[in-house]
């Protein structure tokens, strides 16, 4: 293996969380699981698992692709024998190894062989777990009642005895050892014996319950057990917190025991496709565990797909899933919707509903934590923005345009304009066009065009600004003092002043006088070109990889005579408090290959962040 550098272009690598599944083949037959096992020996495409996931992971390096995070799901992985289990490990081990400093470069953790699992079978690998310090998630019932009835064997046979002697088995290793648990209804009725039980296993094994995790269970039809209503997710939370603030486990209930779901798990992100992903030892790419076995969650096969329509597959059935209902009401008044995104889209998709199984749950653990969860000033505001991205059909619905109560009728800003000839050029449709990588882009004001226009930029696109060379003489009486003046602003938002507005981040203003302008080659006789690339270039670390860039183009004197009609008449002022200068928003697309296409139109402006 070989770290992975910039590429010849210098673009920076794709990281990608990447659990594998050696095998389908499990030991228990757990009452509520929602995958299908095999029976039979592991399945395999090459003479061993190691060979598959090798395959797998060369493929995707090549593509500049870095698992950050590499880990062992199922099927049940002790169910390998113990020369492929000890291959896979070693394979883990190595990789972290080799590519340490390039994952821990980008921010991420480089950390040791981790597994999942049910933790009846790794008594067979003990030899391998310390040899290799594999770190592991097991799963247990809660309480130990449950984990009797619904945990058993493919044979019919009660597992709790043989996995707390397996737990006996890990004492005095280094080893990561922590658990998880799903709690449904009928685990929910059992509270006390559940607070029982965590403290049992916090006292006599070696498990570390600070770093536990509980789950909250959801249900299809096949699934025998009742998923807890949010009133009951919201008691669940609210009793573990009643039984153990203050106590040894204070930062387990305070951190790990709920932590997913807090932003930093799978749906922080707007599309969990660009981050995440599950294959199996036929190469099969699935969304994750719980989209496995599921088409519409199925992205392709990386044995036989090219890297690109893989992902480019995950990105669009996941936003098929997101839309696949509508953001609710509640979710757009939500202050919390910046940080929930709605939710898992598997889980959405199966209850067919458009927001978080958890809500409420995550809402009372928002809550408790304003420190690490502000609520939204602007939870509107905050919904357009996420409609932008993943539900573009709906931005129409969340647009509000507000008017100030006058007794007078307010003239609109064309007939404004109409009456101050000198303003005419700064809202001209036709005064600066932007060509990127050769497609032409009219740039209008945004406060005056009908719909946004957001176009995908690469680190390396050839992007060139035309300004009419006219457009330099207006309302100005010297045009040697004159110049072109940009504005670049992130997507990220910040909120200052007395009016406490949330706008974008300014990133940098540029300014190119005339003559030197003018002394620039153009292929257009009627306009000066003014190369972009460059400069888009310098500040590219700057942007928003989350939401949409904007570039604004203006001329000094056209800016000054902006200001000083904002100055002096009120209706102007409140009609352009976002700039309304001549506009292009972009993405920065780390990876394209066809920069400049137009990837999204929809209608302008309204909620959008304030700039």
């Amino acid at each position: 293996m070989q770290d992975i550098e910039r590429d010849m272009r210098g673009s920076i690598p794709r990281f990608v969380h990447l659990l594998y599944v050696p095998t389908q083949e499990c030991n228990l037959r757990c009452g509520y699981c929602y995958l299908e096992h095999d029976s039979g020996p592991a399945t395999r495409s090459f003479a061993n698992p190691s060979e598959t996931l090798d395959a797998i992971v060369t493929k995707l390096r090549e593509a500049n692709v870095v698992p950050f995070t590499l880990s062992l799901h199922g099927g049940e992985v002790t169910c390998l024998p113990r020369e492929d289990f000890a291959s896979l490990v070693s394979y883990i081990d190595a990789y972290y190894r080799e590519n340490g400093r390039i994952i821990t470069e980008a921010g991420f953790k480089a950390g040791r062989p981790h597994i999942k699992t049910n933790l009846y079978a790794i008594d067979r690998h003990i030899e391998a777990i310390e040899r290799y310090n594999v770190s592991m998630s097991g799963s247990l019932d809660l309480p130990f009642s449950l984990h009797e009835q619904f945990r058993r064997t493919a044979g019919n046979q009660p597992t709790l005895q043989r996995i707390l002697d397996n737990l006996k088995l890990l004492e005095g290793l280094p080893n990561r050892k922590k658990a998880s648990a799903t709690i449904f209804h009928e685990h929910f009725e059992r509270i006390d014996e559940i607070v029982k039980d965590v403290r049992y296993l916090h006292e006599h094994t070696c498990l570390d319950m600070n770093d536990f995790n509980f789950m909250i269970g959801f249900a299809d039809e096949r699934c025998p057990l009742t998923p807890l209503t949010h009133e009951e997710q919201v008691a669940f939370y609210r009793r573990m917190h009643e039984e153990f603030d203050g106590t040894d486990l204070n930062d387990g209930v305070n951190g790990a025991w709920f932590a997913e779901f807090t932003p930093a798990y799978c749906t922080g992100c707007d599309n969990c496709g660009d981050k995440f992903m599950l294959a199996d030892a036929s190469g099969d790419v699935w969304s994750c565990v719980r989209g496995q076995g599921h088409e519409e969650f199925h992205y392709g096969n990386l044995l036989k797909d090219s890297v690109e329509d893989v992902l480019q597959t995950a990105r669009t059935k996941i936003f098929a899933a997101h839309n696949a209902a509508p953001i609710p009401e509640e979710c757009v008044a939500c202050p919390y919707l910046y940080l929930c995104k709605t939710g898992c889209p598997f889980v959405k998709r199966l209850y067919k509903s458009g927001a978080s199984y958890t809500c409420k749950l995550q809402q009372a653990i928002y809550h408790d934590h304003p420190h690490l969860y502000p609520p939204s000033r602007n939870p509107r505001s905050d919904a357009y923005r996420y409609a932008a991205a993943m539900r573009p059909a709906q931005t129409a619905s969340l647009l509000t345009i507000e008017r100030p109560a006058l007794t007078d009728r307010m003239p609109s800003l064309r007939e404004i304009v109409a009456q101050d000839p000198a303003l005419e050029g700064v809202f001209d449709d036709e005064a600066f066009r932007l060509v990127a990588d050769g497609a032409s882009f009219a740039m209008k004001s945004q406060v005056l065009r009908p719909e946004r226009t957001i176009i995908a930029l690469s680190k390396n696109s050839d992007v060139a600004l035309y300004i009419r060379k006219d457009i330099m003489e207006a309302a100005c009486r010297w045009p040697v003092n004159n110049a072109l003046y940009l504005m670049l602003l992130s997507g990220n938002t910040v909120t200052y002043g007395d009016e406490g507005r949330t706008k974008q981040r300014h990133v940098a203003t540029h300014q190119v006088f005339f003559d030197t302008l003018a002394s620039r080659p153009s292929d257009d006789p009627d306009c000066y070109r003014f190369e972009l690339g460059p400069l888009l270039a310098a500040y590219w670390d700057e942007f928003s990889r989350e939401r949409p860039n904007n570039l604004f183009a203006t001329t000094s004197a056209l800016r000054d005579r902006h200001y000083a009609k904002h100055r002096d008449n009120a209706y102007y002022h409140i009609q352009t408090i976002n700039l309304p200068f001549q506009n292009i928003e972009f993405t920065c697309d780390d990876d394209k290959d066809d920069p400049g296409e137009e990837i999204d139109a929809c209608p302008a402006y309204g909620a959008r962040p304030q700039v």
